[in-house]
């Protein structure tokens, strides 16, 4: 057994695996490969049993979702450290030793993260994860490398090893006994913001999370649910409403709710504006449900503030990024970074 087991959630996913999986083979000898089939009805499971008889699978008896998928999964895996890894990523040599190196260095970081460049376009940043993941003061997230829509080219600007406030689902490096310690994912999430909701309960706590841009992968992105999809974006606007409930201060939970609940009005008009109808609805559904579910989530709110050792966590900005970029025109990292921009 190998120190490293990298995780990859499967449903109805055998085209992607068959593009993909053989690189992660070829190029990560330090792990150990398992494949979590989350109730797949195409071949992916005679296609693994067939072409790649080295890769171990466990087998769910139904599609949980990313968050609970995952969660179910890495109960059936015994490593020091996960690696998470979405089904549409494509390595390369020498991919995992920098990471493995990294956190084998330094005891207090639980999660990090590789540079994640588009796999059509390996010249950008993929939207995903990029070079790091933080969110603004009112629960927005972004990246080294992504804000909002806007995409950067990697010129090399965002090399360094840095902490964030979280590192990319689909690319994430995590020490079994801290995944364990702070609860994992939370598999009510379904899917989306998931990973950023443990990777701040990790930083409130004190642990590290960091991304190490000498490991780099290349994600294809959009396989399950494309930019647009309604569904896609009731579970991002729910979810991000859960994770600041679970997360915040509760100095800030009150105000940050109120901003947001003007700002969300403000985007679903622009879905109708737009046309998009499905979208329009998705907003007011997910408020809808998240005042349903969000008594489901006292307890879980009063442990993590029971257990806060960093409030506010760094990493979380004190800017506002709306007024940042569509105001102010700051469309880049390193020009939301600057101080002095901000000013």
């Amino acid at each position: 057994m190998n120190r490293v087991a990298i995780v990859i959630l499967n449903w109805n996913g055998a085209d992607m695996m068959r593009r993909f999986l053989p690189s992660v083979v070829q190029h990560s000898p330090e792990a150990d490969i398992v494949v979590v089939d989350n109730g797949s009805t195409d071949d992916s499971l005679q296609w693994l049993e067939h072409e790649m008889p080295q890769v171990r699978r466990v087998v769910l008896d139904q599609n949980y979702g990313f968050a609970d998928g995952y969660h179910r999964g890495l109960k059936e895996v015994e490593a020091e450290y996960y690696l998470l890894l979405n089904s549409d990523v494509e390595v390369r040599e020498g991919w995992l030793q920098p990471m493995l190196t990294y956190m084998d260095a330094h005891p207090e970081v639980a999660a990090c993260q590789p540079k994640l460049l588009c796999q059509w376009a390996p010249e950008m940043f993929e939207y995903a994860g990029a070079s790091g993941g933080y969110i603004d003061a009112l629960g927005y997230p972004y990246c080294r490398g992504r804000v909002f829509a806007t995409v950067e080219k990697d010129e090399g600007q965002y090399d360094d090893v840095v902490p964030v406030l979280w590192a990319t689902g689909a690319a994430l490096m995590i020490r079994s006994a801290d995944y364990w310690e702070v609860g994992g994912l939370d598999g009510r999430f379904f899917a989306h913001q998931e990973e950023i909701d443990l990777c701040w309960r990790l930083r409130s706590r004190g642990r590290g999370v960091v991304v190490v841009p000498q490991s780099v992968a290349y994600h294809l992105g959009g396989g399950t649910l494309p930019k647009g999809n309604p569904r896609k974006d009731y579970l991002n606007f729910r979810n991000n409403m859960l994770l600041l409930y679970k997360n915040l201060p509760e100095d800030r939970l009150r105000p940050v709710m109120r901003w947001r609940f003007w700002l969300d009005a403000l985007a679903s008009v622009q879905f109708l504006l737009k046309g998009q109808w499905g979208s329009f609805l998705a907003v007011w559904r997910a408020r809808r449900d998240f005042l349903r579910l969000r008594s489901q989530f006292r307890e879980d709110r009063a442990e993590n503030l029971r257990r806060t050792v960093l409030s506010p966590v760094p990493e979380q900005s004190q800017f506002s990024l709306l007024w940042q970029y569509y105001i102010r025109k700051k469309k880049t990292f390193s020009q939301l970074t600057n101080r002095e921009a901000l000013a």
